[in-house]
């Protein structure tokens, strides 16, 4: 697939112009060739660099995160070895985030317990003096 202009890649990236844009804005994607009239030509290897970048938003990492990996397998050498720390990074982040969660959840149930037992949090401290 030859030049493409940003609306074919937003398509096929399944993504749209502001996205593309906001990509080329942040880094994730490097400033495309124009043509004499100012258009932004794009390749196909755009439009896999968006998905790439996408599913590794998917997976936990922070636009940041994903700008430094691409940023990393642009200057080439990388292993998954050598980039394994990303992934370790991401999964400590979540882990942390599932702790809270089950925090959070087990609150919850303790202020339902509370209404089955007659005590319930919501009538007391919005009860009138």
């Amino acid at each position: 697939m030859g030049d493409m202009k940003i609306g074919q890649v937003a398509d096929l990236a399944a993504v749209s112009v502001d996205t593309v844009r906001f990509y080329e804005r942040r880094g994730v994607l490097p400033v495309p060739e124009r043509t004499a009239s100012g258009y932004r030509t794009y390749t196909a290897a755009t439009v896999e660099r968006i998905r790439l970048a996408r599913r590794l938003q998917q997976l936990g990492f922070t636009l940041d995160e994903v700008t430094n990996a691409l940023h990393a397998t642009d200057r080439g050498g990388i292993t998954c070895q050598s980039e394994r720390w990303r992934l370790e990074s991401v999964l400590d982040r979540i882990d942390t985030k599932i702790a809270e969660l089950k925090t959070a959840r087990r609150q919850v149930q303790d202020v339902l317990s509370a209404c089955d037992n007659g005590t319930c949090v919501f009538a007391h401290e919005h009860a009138a003096p």
